[in-house]
């Protein structure tokens, strides 16, 4: 099964570079991915000036994404998708946190139609109307939708099977497991004078395993409190 992206942006140029080298490149010549990049200006009803944005109501400051440019994108891309069951994800500060068990969703569904706002934001008729889910991928601002964007299609390829070599690699890393990924070490085995830690050469599988697990909740109890306390308490985990 082929895993559709459409992302609806007004700077289609933002994407070239971000997906044409590396692990997406890859999954798209395999036919494991397929992504769709349209502009919203295309959209719009003001054929000369391709107009997307107006003074919003009420008298804040900046401008707002007009709804009836939306509207039509966001209906053409649910007929281009039709029979793939496809979401509408809004790319907002305000939306859900991008985590593992997010991208993991979404990674189960047949398509996705990425909405990348720009400006204040878009109508909220939009997002009423027409938003399947909102998605921030943290507690900062940035100044539109393209880059989320990205981030989602990055970490959902990452999920589908045959896009990495070894699926083994995803599930080792970070959040993945809801833990921090331990230290990693490759060759020479001496570095500046640091040796790579005896039991990771040790050839034994079982000990190798529980040192990357202590090494895991070392970090993320040092780093991230918040995801050690929310691990352990799925299913009553114990770190002893």
């Amino acid at each position: 099964m082929i895993m559709i992206f459409d992302i609806l942006t007004l700077f289609p140029a933002m994407f070239e570079g971000a997906f044409s080298d590396s692990i997406i490149k890859r999954a798209v010549e395999k036919g494991l991915v397929s992504i769709g990049i349209r502009n919203i200006r295309d959209y719009s009803d003001d054929l000369r000036h391709q107009t997307v944005d107006d003074y919003p109501y009420g008298g804040d400051a900046g401008m707002l994404m007009k709804p009836e440019p939306l509207a039509k994108a966001i209906t053409a891309a649910r007929e281009r998708l039709i029979g793939n069951n496809p979401a509408v994800v809004y790319m907002t500060p305000a939306g859900r946190l991008l985590d593992q068990d997010t991208v993991k969703e979404l990674a189960e569904r047949e398509s996705l139609i990425l909405l990348c706002g720009r400006y204040k934001g878009i109508d909220q008729r939009i997002i009423d109307n027409y938003v399947d889910m909102e998605i921030s991928i943290g507690d900062y601002v940035l100044s539109g939708g393209e880059i989320p964007a990205m981030a989602v299609v990055d970490a959902v390829t990452r999920l589908i099977p045959g896009v990495l070599g070894n699926m083994d690699s995803a599930e080792t890393d970070s959040f993945h497991s809801g833990l921090l990924s331990h230290p990693h070490y490759t060759r020479p085995e001496v570095f500046e004078g640091i040796r790579v830690p005896d039991v990771l050469i040790s050839g034994h599988h079982a000990n190798i395993r529980e040192w990357q697990r202590e090494k895991s909740i070392e970090i993320t109890k040092e780093r991230r409190p918040d995801l050690l306390e929310k691990f352990l308490s799925i299913d009553n985990k114990s770190i002893t």
